[in-house]
């Protein structure tokens, strides 16, 4: 997969990613990839970084699944893990799981698939 896109794959066909804006929508779909799971709380750091909605109408313009699911990157709850391996299984794949640096995305996954 040949892209300027920050993706690292964690499994054959889930990448996660750093904040992504709504113009890395249309490249996302371009490479193939189906979903998107937004992990990151709205404007958790200022008001610079996109809102979910300007990402999600960016996502559906450009074919894909959006799902906004914010955690808090010190602590993700059980519920919230949960949350996300239904995404995982429920939302077409490939997919990426985005956050501020791509780790809390990370963590998520690693737990929702250990159980």
């Amino acid at each position: 997969m040949q892209t300027t896109l920050p993706l690292r794959p964690v499994a054959e066909d889930v990448y996660v990613a750093p904040q992504l804006d709504a113009a890395a929508m249309a490249e996302l779909a371009r490479l193939g990839i189906r979903s998107v799971i937004n992990n990151r709380p709205d404007f958790e750091h200022g008001p610079d970084q996109p809102s979910s909605a300007s990402v999600e109408a960016a996502a559906q313009a450009a074919g894909l699944q959006y799902r906004f699911l914010p955690v808090n990157g010190g602590y993700q709850s059980p519920e919230e893990i949960a949350a996300f391996g239904r995404l995982l299984s429920e939302l077409p794949r490939p997919l990426v799981a985005f956050c501020r640096s791509g780790a809390r995305s990370t963590r998520l996954f690693l737990a929702a698939q250990a159980g």
